[in-house]
């Protein structure tokens, strides 16, 4: 078993620690999620994602450790399990951002269709009004495509800015909101919802790919390191190589007895 390279040896732990971390991190951030959503009404439709990031944030932890120890004992089965397991993984992470990349127009088409459907709001269903009026509250938007002019007269107060911002204009004096307050002006978004969800949805794809292409990169390092040392692993040490010279001297050794005495 050949030696290996201290500085080789210190990259691969540095960059499985990093590994390692993120891995944790990961793995806290899917149980905050799972114990902020298991409330949620739509929370058996993110099960599958939840168990996903399960799978992968404690893959992610294990494989690293595995790594170190195979590093720091120069243990081959260590390196090979981690090289292995990173590589199914790199292969994986791969497969789901080409799949984000296919699936996002079709996400956007199926979301701009179902907010579209709700118009004119009101008609709409008591479900889309319950759903339009909690994307208004979290996306700080009123209506769908048009802004608040979608609710006539009966503006929701879903609607009502939460503070001084330049989203906000004054309600019409003609709509229910207006009398809310007597002398006050009463402000409300006048964005419309369908275009920031939008705006939303392609910035978490964004971000999940960016996130996705450098956990590959990170991964592909690690393993062309983990590779490495197993190369330097299977060398075989230098051994001493002794050569026959007629010119050496001659050892100081006594004959203790005479070849006849032995007879």
């Amino acid at each position: 078993m050949g030696k290996v390279n201290i500085w080789l040896k210190r990259s691969f732990i540095i960059v499985t620690s990093l590994m390692a971390m993120i891995g944790a991190l990961m793995l806290a951030g899917t149980l905050f999620s799972h114990g902020h959503y298991h409330q949620d009404e739509q929370f058996e439709d993110m099960l599958v994602g939840i168990n996903t990031m399960y799978a992968l944030s404690i893959t992610t932890l294990i494989l690293p450790i595995i790594g170190l120890y195979g590093a720091c004992k120069e243990k081959r089965w260590g390196l090979i399990v981690f090289t292995v397991g990173k590589i199914l993984g790199s292969l994986f992470v791969l497969y789901m951002t080409i799949h984000v990349l296919i699936v996002r127009p079709m996400v956007i088409k199926i979301v701009s269709k179902s907010y579209l459907s709700m118009q004119p709001i009101s008609n709409a269903s008591e479900i889309d009004v319950k759903i339009l009026q909690k994307t208004q509250i979290e996306m700080e938007c009123c209506g769908v495509q048009q802004g608040y002019m979608e609710w006539g007269y009966n503006i929701s107060e879903s609607c009502l800015c939460n503070g001084i911002s330049a989203n906000c204009v004054e309600a019409p004096t003609n709509s229910s909101l207006f009398q809310l307050a007597e002398n006050t002006p009463v402000m409300i978004y006048k964005e419309p919802c369908l275009p920031i969800l939008i705006s939303h949805i392609n910035l978490a794809m964004r971000v999940v790919v960016g996130v996705s292409m450098g956990l590959t990169s990170l991964w592909t390092l690690s393993c062309v390191l983990s590779i490495a040392i197993l190369c330097q692993l299977r060398e075989k040490k230098d051994t001493l190589v002794v050569a026959y010279s007629r010119e050496a001297k001659t050892g100081n050794y006594a004959v203790l007895a005479e070849p006849a005495e032995l007879t």
